[in-house]
């Protein structure tokens, strides 16, 4: 099981998160493509973060919002997501390649991601794009999505667009009985750094989450996503990584 951390969000003067004090512990980097967060610079000193540190490169597209980070859902047609999709992709993937660099996989940030997994067609649309953009050269970028019990259901689907795909667990969220994640305006949606150390365990040792109603669920789980805000986020890494070891 790997980790991966959303990164590369600071914006001109306004920093987020601990990227350089994160890196080291992580194996995929989903890097805002300046939808949500991110600009020109954060996103090329992001690259040559990674590199040193020999991390997957994964580009972390969003709906455009940057005052609202991307947590707010928009209507948009299947013309428009799709080239917003294309759009975000080819940023990150263009600069990469200008430092030697190879994309790997896309991850929808925030709301997209939240949209994704609960809408068809969205998700097709997202699909058809990342199966578009692979058509265009020699690459097979991978979609990394949640870690539900229709994974397999999900598989299926995007053989049909030949996309392979990520499933993803989060070390500090809580999970509904049916396998989704809990609102973030939920009393109850983040863990406590007990909580989410024991729900890392259980997911290395046994492959289940247990959720906020006590049901245990069994998840098919390649990445980790965890978190790097402030130092005693950072050290959790330290600290999950130690368990996944």
């Amino acid at each position: 099981m790997k980790l991966n951390c959303d990164l590369g969000e600071s914006f001109g003067s306004w920093k987020m998160g601990l990227d350089s004090k994160v890196m080291p512990y992580i194996d995929q980097a989903s890097i805002a493509c300046g939808f949500h967060a991110g600009d020109p610079l954060t996103l090329v000193n992001t690259l040559n973060l990674a590199a040193k540190h020999n991390v997957d490169i994964g580009a972390h597209p969003s709906y455009p919002d940057i005052v609202g980070f991307g947590r707010r859902s928009m209507q948009c047609s299947q013309e428009e997501l799709s080239a917003m999709m294309l759009y975000q992709i080819a940023a990150v993937d263009g600069v990469a390649k200008s430092q030697s660099l190879s994309l790997t996989y896309v991850k929808p940030h925030g709301a997209l991601y939240n949209d994704m997994m609960k809408n068809e067609p969205i998700r097709q649309t997202i699909l058809q794009s990342i199966s578009q953009y692979n058509q265009s050269g020699d690459r097979a970028l991978k979609l990394m999505i949640q870690a539900t019990p229709k994974f397999s259901q999900h598989q299926d689907e995007a053989k049909r667009y030949k996309v392979e795909l990520l499933a993803e667990a989060f070390a500090d969220r809580c999970y509904a009985d049916d396998g989704s994640l809990l609102s973030r305006q939920h009393e109850k949606a983040i863990h406590t750094q007990e909580k989410m150390l024991q729900q890392v365990k259980q997911l290395k040792e046994q492959g289940t989450i247990t959720t906020v109603q006590g049901k245990t669920i069994a998840l098919t789980v390649d990445s980790l996503c965890v978190h790097g805000d402030n130092m005693a986020a950072v050290k959790l890494i330290a600290n999950i990584k130690e368990i996944l070891s």
